[in-house]
């Protein structure tokens, strides 16, 4: 493995230390270092921060490779300073056995760009009727950790009840799509004034939040360890800060655009269109008023981390009617500068407040060895450099990503990230893949 010497980079936004990598870890931190025949990477401006973990991205493979691929899916990770992705279960076919999350796995290795962590399916076919073989893909050399039929709800509660028993034999987790599937039939975007205003069926905040109560209670009876995926709402924060006082294993994720957007984007977007299909999602954008209470939620750690909930979709799936177009967008690329626009520049969060967000926390819910430790000396060296005072408008057209289906496209957010290393080996420098 080859030698690198960071010099001056500020780690967790303090000062300026140097970093000497060797032999896949950090092996030195201090001033003034010097290291013969290494590679010197100038980090002056330049904020280190331990590689960050997604324990929500969709790689569409296999099944939707003119989507995403798991190649393709790495490549977007590692330019958003990302080393380590939990890829979701909803593929073609479902990876709900041992064989599908292998696969995916051995592809992650192949590729190189960052480690991929298969999340398993909690049923058959993501279908809600039975649990899929949930020991065997713990089991298996994907060793998976994390199950969840995301983008379907697990809303049968005796199905839920086993799956959270079953988990506890291995320390796994049952990460949930909360969406009560009866309240949010034909749902369209949130429920409120602007889909009032739009004509559009309203999705109600209550449709997340009875699901989140009842799985909370479920899991602290089972004693069980449950994870929220993408919370969205006011009353969602408090119901997860209640639970938490309780001190059930309780944890939460929020994604970017659900702490920048709001519904308001559905109707007048910063391109001045209005029933634009790039901002539906699943769960839709909220309220002002939920924005600011998931912020909040972040900020005190009642929400335990970012999720970005990479959804990639092809051009045809996005630019149609509003009722007939996929959910989602991707974020990948753009997670850490929306982060710093709604957490940093407010206030909210310092950078090692969100070191432990974006790293530390997702890494020991998914129970990752290697990730999210500190940038200390015998760490592995999974290491983002980024620059915050960078600024420009979001070009997706120079995303790594297959698809393009950003609501960011054209707005003006800060930092990018400038170099990831991924075990001592930079798989980006200078912004660019290596």
């Amino acid at each position: 493995m080859s030698t690198f010497l960071i010099k001056n980079a500020r780690i967790l936004g303090g000062e300026p230390r140097d970093i000497l990598i060797a032999d896949g870890r950090i092996a030195e931190v201090g001033t003034g270092l010097e290291a013969d025949g290494a590679q010197v990477v100038d980090a002056t401006g330049l904020i280190a921060l331990p590689g960050l973990v997604d324990l929500h991205t969709h790689l569409r493979e296999p099944g939707r490779e003119d989507n995403e691929t798991v190649l393709t899916g790495t490549r977007a990770a590692a330019k958003g300073g990302f080393t380590a992705v939990h890829a979701m279960a909803n593929t073609n076919p479902v990876a709900d056995t041992a064989g599908v999350v292998e696969q995916v796995w051995r592809l992650g290795r192949e590729h190189g760009y960052c480690d991929v962590h298969p999340v398993g399916a909690v049923t058959e076919g993501i279908a809600g009727k039975k649990l899929a073989e949930l020991g065997a893909m713990a089991d298996s050399a994907a060793n998976v950790r994390v199950f969840s039929d995301d983008g379907h709800c697990v809303s049968d509660a005796v199905i839920m009840r086993r799956a959270l028993e079953y988990v506890k034999a291995f320390d796994g987790v049952i990460a949930q799509h909360a969406q009560e599937p009866r309240l949010t039939e034909g749902a369209q975007m949130n429920e409120g004034e602007v889909s009032d205003r739009l004509g559009l069926q309203g999705w109600p905040a209550v449709a997340e939040e009875a699901i989140i109560a009842r799985d909370c209670l479920l899991a602290g009876h089972v004693g069980s360890r449950l994870h929220i995926c993408h919370v969205s709402t006011a009353g969602s924060v408090e119901l997860i800060r209640w639970a938490k006082g309780k001190g059930w294993n309780i944890t939460a994720e929020v994604t970017p655009h659900h702490l920048f957007l709001t519904d308001a984007c559905c109707e007048s977007s910063p391109s001045g269109r209005s029933y634009d299909p790039i901002y539906k999602v699943n769960p839709p954008l909220r309220t002002q008023a939920d924005v600011d209470a998931v912020r909040a939620g972040l900020a005190d750690g009642t929400i335990d981390c970012v999720a970005t909930d990479h959804a990639p979709h092809a051009v045809e799936d996005k630019e149609t009617e509003w009722a007939d177009a996929a959910m989602g967008m991707i974020g990948l690329e753009t997670a850490l500068p929306v982060v710093q626009a709604a957490m940093v520049d407010t206030g909210l969060l310092d950078w090692t407040q969100v070191a432990d967000r974006m790293s530390a926390r997702p890494a020991e819910i998914g129970r990752l060895e290697g990730q999210g430790r500190p940038l200390e000396a015998g760490s592995p060296a999974n290491i983002t450099l980024y620059d915050p005072e960078y600024r420009a408008q979001v070009d997706a057209s120079s995303f790594a990503s297959k698809s393009r289906n950003t609501p960011y496209t054209g707005l003006e957010l800060p930092g990018r990230v400038v170099a990831t290393f991924l075990r001592g080996r930079p798989t980006v420098l200078e912004g660019k893949l290596v």
